[in-house]
């Protein structure tokens, strides 16, 4: 069956998601960080072009709680007033208090025991009421808290890398998704993960090898800061944003 990619031998993204496809699985240090999630990305991203809106937030608390249950709904309510508390804070502050908030309140789970299929990207909804997701959902929930917050989506990026685990001299890489910010174009990005508490520059991550990144704008090669391909080359993305409209986020 075709996944509708490019031919590999004349697009370097298709290679890469091919590759990563056939050999990668998601970050596994210390208490298992994932899954075979870029073999959801080879399937093809099919979101070009939509604009960002918002959360009606009280229309996500009615979902969390008919859907999940009174925790549910108290869960979206701590986020609700976490945020409105952070709105006016500056940029970095932002960055801390988001990135500390998921990474104290959401554990994490493999998508097998959470959700009972291999791969699934979860909402940032799902993600708060189950408290639980894997890395791309910790991804997924900050990257939309900030921009709710009014972080600019040129400043953010999603970004696949490669983690080098196993110590020092090792070979062994593994996949992983990291959550970029970029101060300023073309600059060094800061690392928002849910396996390190601190935001750190990317120069000190060595550990982390970056493949590609997506924003609401594109697809980024490597470290690239310009668009190499359109969003819609990765299915997932659309299937995360149908679901965030019934959970009461607005394009």
């Amino acid at each position: 069956m075709s996944l509708g990619l490019p031919s590999i031998r004349h697009d370097p993204l298709a290679r890469i998601l091919m590759l990563s496809f056939r050999e990668l699985r998601c970050f596994v240090p210390l208490a298992r960080c994932g899954r075979r999630w870029l073999a959801s990305l080879a399937l093809g991203l099919m979101l070009a072009g939509v604009a960002w809106g918002g959360f009606e937030l009280e229309r996500m608390r009615q979902a969390a709680l008919q859907r999940y249950g009174a925790s549910a709904a108290e869960a979206v309510d701590a986020w609700r007033r976490a945020m409105a508390g952070w709105r006016d804070l500056p940029e970095a502050e932002q960055l801390q208090r988001v990135n500390e908030f998921f990474n104290r309140r959401i554990r994490f789970a493999d998508d097998s025991a959470l959700w009972g299929q291999p791969d699934y990207w979860a909402t940032p909804l799902e993600t708060l009421a189950r408290g639980s997701g894997d890395c791309e959902d910790f991804v997924f929930a900050k990257y939309f808290s900030l921009r709710e917050l009014g972080v600019d989506d040129s400043r953010l990026r999603m970004t696949y890398v490669r983690a080098h685990v196993g110590g020092p001299g090792s070979t062994v890489t593994q996949a992983h998704m990291i959550l970029s910010y970029y101060p300023q174009p073309g600059v060094m990005p800061l690392v928002l993960d849910n396996l390190v508490t601190s935001i750190r520059p990317a120069s000190a991550r060595q550990d982390l090898t970056p493949v590609f990144s997506f924003n609401m704008q594109g697809v980024f090669l490597g470290g690239a800061d310009q668009v190499s391909s359109p969003v819609d080359r990765v299915s997932r993305w659309r299937e995360l944003l149908l679901r965030m409209r019934m959970d009461g986020y607005t394009p």
